[in-house]
């Protein structure tokens, strides 16, 4: 890479595909304290914010034609990362498949985090390779509290790289003293804020345009705006100069809700993905904060999957949230320490089968006597790509999860499992073992719990995905690995 700052070289976004709409609060509340806001995304019980950014990362990268070798630099923000105290850039770094020894930050504690992080990984470049920034969050608030009923999630990424299409023309910051308009406490779940309304206005505002100010510029096509709700953004758009209509063509507020740290992100993604060629970033974080970035560009490759298929009660809400359930059984589950686990992250975040140096057939996992020729064997390494056909389907209804799966599925309902026939590496050799759909295509057959579909969607022959989720929770400790889901497309196209 030159000596220059990296640009912008492709985005991908994703978001939940669960949705809860106004009409559903109000009618549990009396009142919808989001204004703007006409549905919000909900995590599934098995989604969390290193969830999203995986989704994110892999559709960005995807759309770089960029493998997550290629990544020298990963900058992840989040103000609701899944522990308060654990770097969440290695585990998200090993499903993405990154070297050990690329560069990784994390950014956290206020909405700013992933404007932040863009920032900084644009101050650090260049690299021997590309760089990275992913954004997530899933806020939530007190059950009648206008943080709870605005609280959404989404998540975005970038990958930078000299070459890139989209050139951060400018950027500035700007911090002024403005306690309490959006807090956590240690320990706590639940964003909140004093209510002063035209406290927070100020606060807003002033600290916004104060950083914006530092830009130079006449006129933008979009501005992604902060958006705690979606109505605080507009009235900001005098003191920031831009106009109503610039701030809808970037918003995503309004269907998605506040997502906290990647609601800028995310707003600079969709305009980007959408054929702007000049927009505006500006950020706040209470404290407050405010970054300002005026972003150039041509044509940029985006990935994005933020369409939302199933609308929720305000009693699924609550269920899918963990609200409603009684927590895991007593006595727990099958015990698996975590040095157990580590020792298969290969397979359940990087899908690493082995492939049998006497036959060339492939086990997955690579456990034991090949299954082709019986040999004890040590297997060598052979990375699946993730897609593959359902050989066959069961559901596992109320009661009949293990009791390590019982509390995610007492928040999600019935869940489907199916033997999956993943198709084997893109080496372009062929093996001379393995299972085959047809000639020339080897495959790997694994067991494994379906993601992102209602129960019974699936079919005998039906092409699946492999995505990241949470698996179950163990001494504290979440178990994250391989689910699969319907293949399906970007809503950018």
């Amino acid at each position: 890479m030159s000596g220059e700052t990296p640009n912008i070289a492709a985005v991908g976004a994703y978001a939940p595909r669960f949705r809860v709409d106004a009409a559903a609060f109000e009618e549990a509340w009396g009142k919808f304290h989001a204004a703007g806001v006409r549905s919000k995304a909900v995590p599934a019980a098995d989604e969390d914010a290193l969830t999203m950014a995986h989704e994110a990362a892999t559709r960005a990268l995807d759309a770089a034609d960029r493998a997550g070798e290629d990544v020298a630099f990963l900058a992840v923000a989040s103000t609701t990362p899944p522990l308060a105290e654990e770097d969440p850039t290695a585990r998200l770094g090993g499903t993405l498949g990154l070297t050990e020894s690329a560069t990784r930050h994390v950014f956290t504690g206020s909405t700013r985090a992933g404007t932040r992080a863009l920032d900084a990984a644009l101050a650090a470049g260049p690299w021997d390779g590309v760089g990275l920034v992913v954004a997530a969050d899933c806020p939530r608030g007190e059950p009648d509290s206008e943080e709870e009923h605005a609280a959404g999630a989404g998540a975005a990424a970038f990958v930078l790289a000299d070459d890139g299409p989209a050139e951060v023309v400018q950027r500035a910051e700007f911090a002024a003293e403005y306690p309490g308009t959006r807090f956590r406490r240690r320990g706590a779940d639940a964003t909140e804020g004093l209510g002063v309304t035209s406290y927070d206005r100020q606060a807003f505002t002033e600290t916004l345009s104060s950083a914006v100010d530092r830009l130079d510029f006449e006129t933008v096509e979009a501005a992604a705006v902060q958006a705690p709700d979606g109505k605080l953004p507009y009235r900001a758009a005098g003191a920031l100069g831009v106009g109503t209509d610039e701030i809808r063509a970037a918003a995503t507020v309004h269907e998605l809700g506040d997502t906290g740290a990647a609601s800028v992100p995310l707003g600079l993604v969709t305009a980007l993905a959408d054929g702007h060629d000049r927009v505006l970033a500006a950020a706040f974080g209470s404290g407050a904060g405010a970054d300002a970035l005026l972003v150039g560009a041509d044509e940029v490759p985006a990935s994005l999957s933020l369409s939302g298929s199933e609308s929720l009660s305000y009693a699924e809400y609550l269920r899918q949230r963990g609200e409603l359930t009684s927590g895991p059984p007593s006595g727990g589950g099958a015990y698996v320490s975590v040095p157990s686990w580590r020792r298969t992250l290969d397979q359940r975040h990087r899908l690493v089968a082995g492939r049998c140096p006497d036959c060339r057939a492939l086990d997955f996992p690579p456990e034991g006597a090949c299954t082709d020729c019986n040999s004890l064997v040590e297997y060598d390494d052979a990375a699946l790509p993730g897609t593959g056909t359902v050989e066959a389907t069961t559901t596992i209804s109320q009661g009949g999860a293990p009791p390590e799966f019982a509390e995610q599925q007492a928040q999600s309902g019935d869940f489907d499992v199916v033997v999956v026939a993943f198709d084997g590496p893109r080496e372009g050799e062929r093996a001379t073992g393995g299972t085959s759909r047809e000639d020339g295509d080897e495959t790997a057959s694994a067991p494994a719990q379906v993601t992102g579909a209602d129960p019974g969607t699936l079919d005998i022959g039906d092409r699946v995905e492999a995505t990241i989720r949470r698996i179950y929770t163990q001494e504290g400790v979440t178990r994250y690995g391989f689910k699969v889901r319907p293949v399906r497309g970007d809503d950018s196209g």
